[in-house]
């Protein structure tokens, strides 16, 4: 293998890993409710642009380390996640063509079903799962962050050349 792969890998893996830093880092009460899902938009962008590298089994696995950072049901965020990025790689030639602010709307739709998948499993598993309409509001603020994350994450991987 050669060196220039094994940067490319690493620059994605570290963006996964902050990902999940931010994703985890503790806010305080009142902007808790607001997190974006960062995780989640970093892995749609890697699912977009290497669809064939970075798609399911890391969806999988990324949310299996998520539930257990979290101390959650194990299995949980990995299944929301997976389902995520299956959809953003079947779309994935669609939602490159799509201008930013397009992908910001879907980014949301993709963050709302990913909590919708949520709520339902912890309904149908757990049994005591109170809905609250504040699990859509990290999709409102994901709506906003995508421009920002989907341009770092883009020269980052022009920069390293990222294949």
């Amino acid at each position: 293998m050669s060196a220039h792969i094994a940067n490319g890998r690493l620059v994605v893996w570290l963006t996964l890993f902050i990902g999940m830093m931010f994703q985890i880092m503790p806010l305080p009460k009142m902007v808790e409710a607001w997190r974006p899902d960062w995780l989640l938009m970093v892995m749609m962008y890697w699912a977009m642009a290497l669809p064939h590298r970075y798609s399911i089994l890391t969806a999988w696995l990324l949310g299996v380390m998520l539930d257990v950072l979290l101390g959650a049901h194990l299995g949980i965020r990995s299944l929301a996640l997976s389902l995520v990025i299956y959809i953003v790689v079947l779309l994935c030639q669609q939602l490159r063509n799509y201008t930013r602010w397009q992908q910001s709307l879907l980014v949301a739709c993709f963050i709302c079903i990913y909590h919708a998948v949520i709520f339902w499993v912890q309904f149908v598993v757990v049994g005591a799962a109170p809905f609250n309409v504040d699990m859509f509001l990290p999709a409102i603020s994901s709506l906003f962050i995508w421009w920002w994350v989907f341009w770092v994450l883009r020269n980052m991987r022009r920069h390293y050349k990222v294949r």
